[in-house]
């Protein structure tokens, strides 16, 4: 048996645990196939190590779909191949899943119906379950390419389920919640990726979920993300009617943590105007609006990345907008102590924002030895952006300084590494 080392690269870049990978697959294995798969945990471990080198016919058809990733492509040997030849494929079957796959309801070959599924809560569990594992993946490895394509799979099986089961008014609309959750997740990877076409899109079909979802809570997440792609396409009139809009649904009424994440995001595109008295009191709103919440309510899984860490990250965003040095490496220590674990992107964001901060402060020693610690693996989309910034400006600032100096070596090694790999 022969480790397949490609599909364990797959899991390690989209952050995948065996048991998610397997659940993936299962939910892809039931739309083609109108019946949910039975992998598990073990059967991805056997896969991996190579016990099962070639999977049943259904499994690589929903292998493909899920990874976007040929069976061969991720490390699967056909039996035989190298001694015998394989055994062909049937072109039935896998024109029947295939089929499906680009949104056709698949009938299995042996009969000519088949009735339609009844959906409840137990299955918005398993979704919001999904949700949760979604946005914890999102937190660790930020806006890769990998999470936006998950949360687009995973709003199109919750589609899938709305219009081809038989549901209460009361699950279609979690449903639609949930699909909307799911695009704007998709949102906001592309955003943090500074894929801003790719976001664009996600956001028209977002709000339009959103709208048929009645659910206020995931309105004010989806006007939310809205105004950080504004901020991202430098529209900051829209941004703040984003932040308008999020303002106004019922949710930031009966939640001050809701009302508070308004205010502080409000503040970071007030502080991108220069209304530096605006954005202050802003800041201060959310300050109060957190204080008041209770920190226990039940809540989204998307929303719970929301504390007072995260309302320092917004606030150093907000001072650094401004030039306010000194006040935005307050807020940046803050931050980095209350950060909790899992929260890799965002301590990543935060150096890269601390080393503009003392920067800004003529700190060069400083500035550039934080910067050099933001990972490797977080160093894409905008913390790539804000480290590319990080690297002109001290160059402009400095450019015969030391620091300078090995600032640009770190740099030089590290494309040269990322080269050889």
């Amino acid at each position: 048996m022969a480790l397949n080392t490609a599909l364990a690269t797959h899991l390690a870049e989209t952050g995948m645990t065996e048991t998610e990978f397997a659940e993936e697959v299962n939910d892809a294995i039931g739309q083609l196939s109108g019946r949910r798969g039975m992998l598990t945990d073990r059967s991805v471990r056997r896969w991996l190590s190579g016990e099962v080198a070639w999977p049943q016919a259904k499994q690589r058809v929903a292998l493909e779909t899920v990874t976007g990733k040929s069976p061969e492509d991720l490390g699967f040997v056909r039996r035989g191949k190298g001694t015998h030849p394989a055994p062909p494929e049937d072109p039935v079957r896998r024109r029947t899943f295939i089929t499906a796959s680009v949104g056709t309801v698949a009938v299995p070959l042996a009969s000519t119906s088949s009735p339609i599924p009844r959906i409840g809560s137990s299955d918005v569990d398993r979704l919001t379950a999904k949700l949760a594992d979604l946005v914890a993946s999102d937190n660790r490895h930020g806006g890769t390419q990998a999470v936006e394509a998950r949360a687009v799979r995973l709003a199109a099986q919750t589609l899938d389920l709305q219009q081809n089961s038989i549901a209460s008014q009361r699950v279609r609309g979690e449903l639609y919640s949930l699909a909307a959750a799911f695009t704007s997740s998709a949102m906001w990877a592309a955003i943090d990726g500074r894929r801003l076409d790719e976001a664009t899109q996600h956001l028209n079909k977002a709000v339009t979920l959103a709208g048929l979802s009645a659910d206020p809570a995931v309105q004010f997440r989806v006007w939310g993300h809205a105004g950080a792609l504004y901020r991202q396409l430098g529209r900051s009139t829209d941004a703040l009617a984003a932040d308008d809009a999020a303002r106004s649904t019922p949710i930031t009424r009966r939640d001050p943590l809701y009302a508070s994440l308004a205010h502080a995001r409000t503040a970071v595109h007030r502080a991108d105007d220069g209304n530096t008295p605006a954005a202050r009191r802003s800041l201060d709103h959310a300050q109060h609006a957190l204080d008041r919440a209770d920190a226990d309510a039940h809540r989204p899984p998307w929303m719970a990345f929301y504390d007072q860490a995260e309302l320092e990250l917004l606030a150093l965003t907000t001072h650094l907008t401004l030039g306010r040095w000194a006040e935005a490496e307050a807020h940046a220590h803050r931050h980095l102590t209350l950060l909790r674990s899992g929260f890799q992107r965002n301590r990543a964001l935060a150096l890269a924002h601390l080393a503009h901060a003392q920067l800004g402060q003529d700190d060069l020693e400083h500035a550039v030895t934080t910067a050099l610690k933001v990972p490797a693996e977080t160093r894409h989309g905008r913390i790539s952006g804000l480290l590319d910034a990080f690297g002109e400006r001290l160059t402009r600032v400095a450019p015969r300084a030391a620091e300078t100096r090995h600032w640009l070596e770190a740099q030089a090694a590290r494309t040269e590494k990322s080269t050889r790999q």
